[in-house]
C-alpha cells in the first residue's frame, strides 16, 4: 500500500486516522499451520509482520504459543524446551521488527521465568520497539488434548492493559475466554481492543467460538480480535493430533463481526479497520458501566 511518497504505509494510516480524530486503528490477527520446526515458524510470523505492515496494519497479534506446536495435546517434558525468557532473545527479535515497521505486536509465547516455573504468556511490544510488559494466562485447563497444567502455572500478573501507540490493549488467552470476570476487569482497566489468541479444536468449542467473544464484546463494550490455529499437527502428535479450525475474526462493541470470518484451513492475516469512536458511542447508548452493582457481587469473589 503506497501513496507514491516515501512515507511508510503504516505511518500514513496513522496520520490519516489522526486527521479523523484518531479513532481508526488498522488491526491484524493471524492464523497459521505449524511448520514443523521453531526456526521456520518464527520466520513465517516475521513475514506476517512485514506483510501486515505493508497493508497499513498498526497492530498485529499472533496465535497462542505462536513459535511452536500446540503441545498441550500430550504430556511430554521435551516441550519444555520451547520456553523462553520474557523479555529475552525472542521478544527482542520482534522488538526490532516492530520498530522497523512501526507496528504494535502482541506476541504469545511459552515463558520460562526460571527453571521449572513456566507460563503461557503474551508479550506486548509498542510501535517504537519498546517492551511494554506481559500478560500470563490465568485459567489453565487440564483435560484430554489440553493437558496444560503439565506445562504452565496459572498467571499471576492480574489483567494489565497496555497503553500503546494505537490505544489501550488487553490480552486474554484461549481458555480464559470462558470466564467473564477477566473480560470485565480488562474493560474496567480501560481496554479498547482485547486480543484473544487461541488453539481451539472442534467439538463444543465450535458453537462457543461463535458466541463467547461477541457476547464479551457486547457486555464490556470494546473490540475483540479472536484468532485460532489451523491444521492438524500429525507429524508431531500422530493419532493424538486434532484439527484446529481457524475461523479468526474481529468483533465490535455491539457484537457485530468486523468484516468476514477467516477460513477454517488456510494461513491468513485478517486485517480490519476498527473505529474506536464506536466504544464511546456504544457506552453512551448502553450504560453498562454506570449501572454495574459491584457491591452486590461479593459471592463471586467468595466462591
Amino acid at each position: 500500500m503506497s501513496d507514491g511518497s516515501n512515507t511508510p504505509a503504516s505511518a500514513k494510516i496513522r496520520a490519516d486516522a489522526a486527521g479523523k480524530g484518531g479513532n481508526i486503528v488498522r488491526a491484524a490477527i493471524t492464523q497459521a499451520t505449524w511448520t514443523g520446526d521453531e526456526a521456520s515458524m518464527i520466520a513465517k510470523h516475521e513475514g506476517f509482520v512485514r506483510s501486515a505492515a505493508a497493508q497499513g496494519a498498526q497492530v498485529i497479534c499472533f496465535q497462542e504459543l505462536f513459535h511452536g506446536p500446540y503441545f498441550g495435546i500430550i504430556q511430554d517434558p521435551q516441550y519444555y524446551g520451547y520456553a523462553t525468557s520474557v523479555p529475552g532473545p525472542l521478544v527482542e527479535r520482534f522488538q526490532a521488527l516492530a520498530a522497523e515497521h512501526h507496528i504494535v505486536i502482541v506476541l504469545p509465547v511459552y515463558e520460562e521465568e526460571q527453571a521449572g516455573v513456566l507460563y503461557n504468556t503474551a508479550a506486548v511490544i509498542d510501535a517504537d520497539g519498546s517492551y511494554l510488559g506481559k500478560y500470563r494466562k490465568h485459567h489453565i485447563p487440564h483435560l484430554p488434548q489440553f493437558w496444560e497444567k503439565f506445562y504452565f502455572r496459572p498467571g499471576n500478573l492480574d489483567y494489565p492493559v497496555f497503553d500503546t501507540a494505537v490505544g489501550k490493549i488487553g490480552v486474554y488467552i484461549c481458555y480464559d475466554r470462558h470466564f467473564p470476570e477477566g473480560w470485565r476487569i480488562l474493560g474496567l482497566n480501560g481496554a479498547e481492543i482485547v486480543f484473544n489468541p487461541s488453539a481451539t479444536k472442534p467439538g463444543l468449542s465450535n458453537r462457543l467460538w461463535e458466541l463467547e467473544q461477541p457476547a464479551a464484546a457486547v457486555a464490556n463494550q470494546y473490540f475483540i480480535g479472536a484468532n485460532n490455529r489451523i491444521g492438524t499437527e500429525t507429524e508431531e502428535f500422530g493419532d493424538e493430533a486434532v484439527t484446529f479450525y481457524g475461523s479468526s475474526y474481529f468483533v465490535d462493541p455491539r457484537g457485530n463481526y468486523v468484516g468476514a470470518i477467516a477460513s477454517t484451513d488456510t494461513d491468513e492475516i485478517v486485517i480490519r479497520d476498527l473505529d474506536l469512536g464506536l466504544i464511546r458511542e456504544t457506552r453512551n447508548s448502553w450504560q453498562f458501566y454506570r449501572d454495574r452493582r459491584p457491591d452486590s457481587y461479593d459471592p463471586i469473589a467468595r466462591a
